[in-house]
């Protein structure tokens, strides 16, 4: 079942204010690689996964590309997936908070 957009909403809210430094890639829908130059790199972690790739060949492949272009690489950028996010907390919260 679909979230509401309310509840991606809140979420989304939620999501903006974390640092992003230790997310899941579980939780990521894309990483974009900016270059020393401007050229950009944008890995779709969904299209990915549909295409038959595991996360964890998924996350070797990220780990030797950010190795082997450390030097080139300006800044990363991930697009958090908050359906995903939303999906995965929010059962746990509704445990936790039953119990109050």
């Amino acid at each position: 079942m679909e979230p509401s957009d309310d509840f991606i909403a809140a979420w989304e809210h939620i999501i903006a204010d974390v640092t992003k430094t230790d997310v899941p890639l579980e939780c990521i829908k894309k990483v974009v690689l900016k270059f020393v130059g401007g050229r950009q790199k944008t890995f779709n972690l969904v299209s990915l996964q549909k295409q038959g790739m595991s996360i964890e060949e998924i996350e070797t492949m990220l780990t030797r590309t950010f190795t082997e272009m450390d030097a080139e690489i300006r800044d990363v950028d991930f697009v958090v997936d908050v359906n995903a996010v939303a999906n995965l907390v929010q059962p746990e919260t509704n445990k936790i908070l039953n119990g109050l």
